[in-house]
């Protein structure tokens, strides 16, 4: 008998998804190696998160969205998917989308509502699958794990679930999150060709990042400070309106658009950064502000969702739809070295409060629970 963990967020590399699943995988595995296997959905050039190569997996081969189709269908007429996790004593659904299994306890983490709360933000046929499917999941489900307070609220906000089947599990930076050395932020600022001082915003980019309004702050910003906008991800869905406005934008020179950069290099960008803002409507988590924050470097972000939950007292926050206040936000962080000095101290010190080894042992006391009967 084994749990399975589906680890295919990690093997695709879908970005949050993909580092939540394979940074759990990997904790699990540290806490109890034998009792775990994992499952995914194979394609081409998919590759098991390292770390956990010697861990009995099994898989499926299916395009991405004909194998969610094929789930959800199957969630529908009560098939059994059994077959794919021969033995399994629970199974465990790290993105939004849960195997039909018969008379195994599963688990279902859901990270955000954010196609829900949302929906303009969204395509219009992955608006309809989630709306559809993600509420069936939750009540299939024998146990949720929410991300997030926020995230719980949401859910029994919106679907009405019984907040007692909901558990808070917070995730973590990746231990390589640290203050970067003299020598790798030179690296860094060479290859991405970044200033000596800059903001830097990092996450795909998609209209919920709420980049467009991020410019209209810098535009403010650009009248009296000389500030650089680095933004840090690849293109998501529905970015025409962004970059037409980047475009035409009066400081277009001041704003750098790196593309998606590694993990091996991020911690230096973070670090190389005067300071971070994030300034998105709406996150289940936002774990590049755990990100900064591990690498000693300042936050400013929107108080939506998550975020004041994830940054506490060691973040400055503003409203998301106010393009004044997120300048004024930003600009008493950037001009004051003293206060920026203690938010890296709080923020260091927020951040070292989440590790992987705690949301590890705090999901297997979800397990566990479950396969008591709960």
């Amino acid at each position: 008998m084994a749990i399975y963990v589906d680890i295919s967020a990690a093997v695709h590399g879908r970005a949050g998804l993909g580092r939540y699943a394979a940074n759990l995988a990997r904790a699990l595995v540290d806490v109890a190696a034998d009792r775990f296997a994992f499952f995914y959905n194979r394609a081409r050039d998919t590759h098991l998160p390292p770390g956990v190569e010697h861990i009995p997996a099994r898989s499926v081969r299916a395009g991405y969205k004909p194998w969610r189709m094929a789930v959800w269908l199957g969630q529908l007429a009560r098939l059994g998917f059994n077959s794919l996790v021969p033995d399994a004593e629970l199974f465990h659904a790290t993105e939004h989308l849960l195997l039909p299994l018969r008379g195994v306890p599963t688990v279902l983490t859901v990270h955000d509502l954010i196609f829900h709360l949302f929906p303009e933000h969204h395509k219009p046929l992955n608006y309809w699958y989630l709306n559809l499917a993600l509420p069936l999941y939750c009540r299939r489900a024998t146990a949720i794990i929410a991300v997030s307070e926020a995230t719980k609220r949401d859910l029994v906000r919106c679907w009405g679930l019984d907040p007692a089947r909901i558990t808070v599990v917070h995730e973590a930076a990746d231990p390589r999150f640290r203050p970067a050395s003299p020598e790798a932020i030179a690296t860094v600022r060479q290859r991405y060709g970044l200033p000596p001082r800059f903001l830097v915003t990092v996450g795909v980019i998609e209209p919920r990042k709420n980049l467009s309004r991020l410019l209209d702050a810098l535009d403010i910003l650009r009248h009296d400070e000389d500030i650089h906008l680095v933004i840090v991800g690849g293109k998501g869905w529905l970015t025409a309106d962004f970059f037409r406005k980047l475009e035409s934008f009066p400081h277009r020179r001041a704003v750098i658009l790196t593309g998606y950069i590694p993990d091996e290099d991020l911690p230096a960008v973070y670090s190389a950064a005067t300071l971070c803002v994030q300034p998105s409507l709406y996150e289940g988590f936002g774990l590049p502000v755990l990100e900064a924050m591990a690498c000693g470097t300042p936050v400013v972000c929107s108080r939506a969702a998550s975020f004041p939950e994830v940054g506490q007292d060691a973040a400055r926050y503003f409203d998301p739809t106010d393009a004044a206040e997120m300048a004024a936000a930003i600009r008493a962080v950037w001009r004051d070295e003293e206060l920026r000095a203690e938010m890296r101290r709080r923020g260091l010190a927020q951040a070292a409060l989440f590790s992987w080894a705690r949301t590890a042992r705090e999901t297997m006391t979800v397990y566990e629970r479950v396969l008591s009967g709960m």
